[in-house]
């Protein structure tokens, strides 16, 4: 029987379990991947910690993941264009991408290009997603100087470039250890913590035009100050905040589809979007892999390989 991730209530790490599942069922118009990459996202912590109860509920037993990449094993009657042994990314929005084997719509994939690594592949489509959505939210674009929170992170890493690629200068928030890695994708990097606010002005000595927050603890108000328009403030984790000080908040919803995914996937293959993978874990170890995650201090992302 394969496995999958599943809990039953709301809670720590330790309610995460690794189970035998049943086969899953293909409807007509889906298929089944083996999965052979999944990303794990900031998000499915807050929904597995229950913090999301109001905007997310979880069905239990739930469970997780959204990201995959992997080889289609069977066919809906009602699919064209895809084919058993196909290589292929993509998403579902059923909780379910952290097991061997997974139903997944027929529309929510794309073909993986030989040049995306698996386990890239796996990790793409919500941190893209998320940093498209973010980039186009601030109205990135030539001329403009822009500040991201937790540049290093899984989203960051993606938000920085995509805002490179808009012709944005970027100033880039992160830990020192990561700062090198920033300068080689062209964004001027900047450490957080205490005196932020005037290292960001001396970065950025005519203003700044835009700011992405992906970590959240108080950026927005720190955007604010720095005299940033409320419409060209985004975050993508303090919803609290951004309905506080009318922000936005757009996240991987309002550019969830296989276009954007496609679009992701040629960057990557073409190398113009690097995807950082910090560090990968067997399915059988996701608790191990989400204690890493929750440290906040990992540069790209970190995936399960079932």
């Amino acid at each position: 029987m394969p496995r999958a991730v599943r809990f039953d209530k709301y809670g720590d790490i330790d309610v995460l379990e690794v189970r035998e599942v049943s086969r899953p069922e293909v409807a007509a118009d889906e298929v089944l991947v083996r999965v052979r990459a999944a990303g794990i996202n900031p998000g499915e912590n807050a929904i597995r910690a229950g913090t999301l109860h109001e905007r997310w509920p979880a069905t239990f037993p739930s469970g997780q993941g959204s990201d995959l990449a992997g080889v289609v094993e069977e066919v809906g009657t009602a699919v064209r264009g895809w084919s058993v042994g196909d290589e292929v990314i993509g998403w579902v929005d059923t909780r379910a991408s952290h097991a061997e084997l997974v139903a997944v719509p027929a529309g929510n994939l794309v073909s993986r290009d030989p040049a995306v690594p698996w386990q890239v592949g796996g990790a793409l489509f919500v941190a893209g997603a998320t940093a498209y959505a973010s980039a186009r939210a601030v109205g990135a674009g030539p001329g403009d100087t822009i500040v991201v929170s937790g540049a290093a992170g899984g989203v960051g890493s993606l938000t920085v470039q995509l805002l490179r690629h808009a012709g944005a200068t970027v100033i880039g928030l992160a830990r020192e250890p990561h700062h090198s890695w920033l300068r080689e994708h062209g964004v001027v990097p900047v450490t957080y913590g205490d005196g932020v606010l005037d290292r960001i002005r001396a970065a950025a000595p005519d203003g700044v035009d835009a700011f992405v927050d992906t970590f959240g603890d108080g950026y927005l108000d720190l955007a604010l100050e720095l005299g940033v328009a409320q419409d060209r403030i985004n975050t993508i984790i303090d919803f609290a905040g951004a309905a506080r000080t009318g922000v936005k908040s757009e996240g991987m919803s309002v550019v969830a589809n296989a276009d954007v995914l496609a679009e992701l996937v040629k960057l990557v293959a073409a190398g113009d979007l690097d995807v950082p993978i910090a560090a990968s874990y067997p399915l059988a170890e996701v608790r191990a892999a989400y204690r890493d995650l929750m440290h906040r201090h990992t540069r790209g992302k970190i995936v399960l390989v079932p």
